[in-house]
């Protein structure tokens, strides 16, 4: 059973002197299959054809008509350099050329005449080693591929959990499990639209929609004569029903998150979804912009939600009269600019929101 020859790795020789090429390709055709270029144009040519298949680049300084600077600015533009190694092979013996060259990412230099043992042993070292590091590259983007996979993972089992709790809550709340839904898709619909007053990533929105959910999770503390009432709360019972916001926080501690700022979106929006912009909301009176953009729309958007949705205690308000309550405060004071958002984006909300 004939056995498989294992395919040759390939160097390039640029080199206007012919001789010099020709020692060079006798030396190492052996192991490499060997190319050659005359000046730094052809090399040029030849690098843009096989670019990370070569091996190395065995590179003269001094060519007609593009020299060996040249074809290693144009590897270092192309970030060629860092997976291709290049040796410079030069008849002079110039610090500032060799400096020069270093900086653009020469591997190693050789001065000619040269021993052809030592560029034998030398050029193999450069190879084995950019050779390792590709490996540990390799390895580590994969580490890190798995621990990304990983994290993804953990995410979606907590965003779950999340997301079953809620859903729990809003049942004893007599809710259908839709509100926290709809919440997540008005929280994103609101972002977007005070994108040019919040510019948040699209990654950023995302996420902080999955942590909208989590907006009333506290209230799976507060006893079911409070959170059941079918009519008005009194002041002693409405105290009560505001700490769902404080005992949400303590529940969410509890939670295994590895994401520091998906448990910060969490925290605030849970904390800070019922402060008011004029400073008279709960639980720490809040003013403006001290209260975080992510609670200030869960906040827009959970009272929007609460209107135009049937609970046990009222109907459903139509669309257009619930932005006008909200537009004219009856139901507390809002950011002008959060409130410019919900004005931009009434036509899509009018059609009804589809929950994911």
């Amino acid at each position: 059973m004939g056995t498989v020859e294992a395919k040759k790795k390939t160097m390039l020789v640029v080199d206007d002197v012919s001789i010099n090429r020709m020692i060079l390709t006798d030396l190492f055709s052996g192991e490499f299959e060997v190319l050659e270029a005359q000046n730094g144009q052809e090399a040029l040519a030849t690098i843009g054809e096989y670019g990370a298949g070569l091996s190395i680049v065995l590179l003269d300084i001094v060519m007609p008509v593009m020299d060996g600077f040249g074809v290693l600015r144009s590897m270092s533009e192309s970030g060629l350099i860092n997976t291709v190694p290049v040796i410079f092979i030069t008849g002079e013996n110039d610090d500032e050329k060799a400096l020069m060259g270093y900086s653009l990412g020469v591997s190693d230099l050789i001065q000619k005449p040269f021993n052809t043992d030592i560029v034998y042993r030398r050029v193999n070292n450069v190879v084995a080693l950019y050779s390792h590091k590709q490996d540990l590259e390799h390895k580590l983007k994969e580490q890190r591929e798995m621990l990304q996979a990983q994290a993804r993972k953990l995410q979606q089992s907590n965003q779950a959990l999340i997301d079953a709790i809620s859903s729990t809550v809003e049942f004893r709340d007599e809710e259908s499990g839709e509100h926290v839904k709809r919440i997540r898709v008005l929280t994103r619909i609101l972002l977007e639209g005070a994108n040019k007053y919040y510019p948040l990533t699209k990654e950023e929105i995302e996420t902080i929609s999955n942590a909208s959910v989590v907006h009333d999770i506290g209230k799976i503390a507060i006893p079911d004569a409070i959170l059941q009432k079918p009519g008005r709360l009194t002041a002693e019972e409405f105290e009560i029903m505001k700490t769902h916001t404080t005992k949400g926080c303590a529940m969410l501690k509890t939670f295994p998150m590895e994401d520091k700022h998906y448990f910060q979106y969490c925290y605030d929006v849970c904390r800070h979804h019922h402060e008011r912009w004029d400073g008279r909301g709960y639980p720490d009176g809040l003013k403006g912009d001290s209260i975080p953009v992510w609670a200030q729309a869960t906040s827009v958007a959970d009272v929007y939600d609460a209107l135009t949705a049937k609970r046990v205690y009222k109907e459903a308000i139509p669309h257009e009269k619930a932005i006008n309550m909200i537009l004219n405060g009856e139901c507390g004071v809002f950011n002008p600019k959060m409130l410019e958002s919900l004005v931009s984006v009434q036509a899509s909300l009018s059609q009804g929101v589809k929950v994911d």
